[in-house]
C-alpha cells in the first residue's frame, strides 16, 4: 500500500510579509525624509529672523543728517551745527548715546589723521540752540539740533573730512563733511 502524501506550501502569506516590509521601509525613509526637511526649514527660518531683527536695528536706530553748518571759526573753538532726526522705526533714546567722530586727513607736517569727536549730548529740539545742559529723550519724527565741537579736526581748505555717527547699541551713519575753497561761519557743510 502505497501513501501519496502531499505538500501544499501556502506562498502567499510570504508575499503580504514581504509587502509589509517594503511599506514599513516607505514610511520610515518618508518619516527621515520628514525630519531633514523640517530641520532645515526650522534652521532658515530662525537665520532669517536673527538677520531681519539685527537689520531692523541697524537701519531704525540710525541718525539721519539733514544739514550740517560751520558754526564756529575761531582758533580753538571750530564747531559746527548740525539738524538731524532718527530715521524711520527707530525707538526713543538720549542724545548721550549718540557719539560722533570727525576725521580729517594728514596736513603736512604730520603725518597721521587728527580726530575730533563726542556725543550728542546737548541735543535741543529744533527750536533751540543745539548746546542743551542735559541729555534728552530724542524721539522719531522731532527734528533736533546739536552744536558739534571740532577743535581737533577744524574746517579747512577744500578738505573732506569723514563723519561716523554712531548710536549706542544702533546703527551707524557716515557723511563726508566737504569744505569749500574758504570755508566760513554759516557755510553749508553737507
Amino acid at each position: 500500500m502505497k501513501n501519496e502524501i502531499n505538500e501544499n506550501n501556502d506562498e502567499l502569506a510570504a508575499i503580504g510579509i514581504g509587502a509589509m516590509i517594503v511599506f514599513i521601509a516607505l514610511i520610515l525613509v518618508a518619516a527621515v525624509a520628514a525630519a531633514v526637511i523640517i530641520q532645515t526649514a526650522e534652521k532658515l527660518q530662525q537665520n532669517a529672523q536673527a538677520a531681519g531683527d539685527d537689520t531692523q536695528e541697524q537701519m531704525s536706530t540710525k541718525v539721519t543728517l539733514i544739514s550740517t553748518v560751520v558754526e564756529n571759526m575761531g582758533v580753538g573753538t571750530e564747531s559746527l551745527f548740525s539738524t538731524f532726526e532718527l530715521a524711520a522705526g527707530s525707538q526713543p533714546i538720549l542724545g548721550s548715546d549718540i557719539g560722533f567722530t570727525v576725521i580729517c586727513p594728514a596736513v603736512a607736517p604730520a603725518t597721521t589723521a587728527s580726530f575730533a569727536d563726542g556725543s550728542f549730548l546737548g541735543a535741543t529740539i529744533h527750536t533751540g540752540n543745539g548746546a542743551g545742559a542735559a541729555a534728552i529723550t530724542l524721539n522719531p519724527g522731532t527734528t533736533y539740533v546739536v552744536s558739534i565741537s571740532v577743535t581737533n579736526c577744524p574746517p579747512t581748505t577744500n578738505t573732506d573730512n569723514a563723519m561716523v555717527i554712531s548710536v549706542t547699541g544702533g546703527g551707524n551713519t557716515y557723511e563726508s563733511l566737504q569744505y569749500g575753497s574758504s570755508p566760513a561761519v554759516g557755510d553749508v557743510v553737507v
